[in-house]
């Protein structure tokens, strides 16, 4: 693969790892064939019914935030010392339900919504129209793994769909653009690690 001219840069790099819940800002992770690696593996289930619960559901989920952990992921909820409570415990008081932490059973491990890797520009969300809507990503949040800084001005990224890009030791092919969301989704070609600050190129 001959190395053509960086587009851009990795400006950060977001894990979720519980479903609907907000992420958190890692300085690395590995890229496999369905995902980062601790995104989205787990999901707030209904104890009685076991069906998964959403931020449309729940709304408050949107109020937490989760990070990577070693049995499970580590949750911060409000006005609630997480340290002496299991995250159900936890999350049941802040829904006011009795809830439990499931771990994901999509294949691969991860629960995503369409795609293995969602990215966005920081132009995208310098220019987004901030009300766009309520079916629109938050603008300040947009949910997206990669963060990107790239040269080019605006959505940028929007006019990579149907090629290939090497983000770091990744190569992703941007598939399409989010239905109601800011930046572009990916499936993983050849997995690898990405880290802030990492370049990107379109890869031949």
């Amino acid at each position: 693969m001959s190395e053509s001219a960086a587009l851009g840069t990795v400006s950060a790099v977001w894990v979720y790892p519980v479903k609907s819940l907000a992420g958190t800002s890692v300085n690395a992770a590995q890229v496999g064939a369905t995902g980062l690696e601790g995104d989205r593996t787990h999901s707030v289930v209904d104890a009685s019914s076991g069906e998964r619960i959403t931020a449309k559901e729940e709304p408050r989920l949107r109020e937490l935030s989760a990070a990577p952990g070693q049995a499970h992921p580590a949750i911060q909820v409000p006005n609630a010392d997480v340290g002496e409570q299991v995250p159900a415990a936890a999350l049941s008081g802040w829904l006011d339900r009795p809830v439990d932490l499931a771990v994901t059973d999509a294949e691969g491990g991860h629960a995503v919504d369409a795609f293995p890797v969602h990215l966005v520009s920081e132009g995208a969300m310098l220019t987004a129209d901030p009300d766009a809507g309520p079916a629109a990503c938050d603008v300040n949040d947009p949910r997206a793994n990669l963060v990107l800084k790239l040269h080019g001005e605006g959505a940028a990224e929007r006019g990579w769909v149907g090629q290939r890009i090497q983000v770091g030791d990744a190569v992703l092919s941007i598939t399409r653009t989010p239905k109601h969301c800011l930046g572009v989704y990916a499936e993983v070609v050849t997995p690898g690690r990405v880290a802030a600050g990492d370049p990107v190129r379109l890869a031949d």
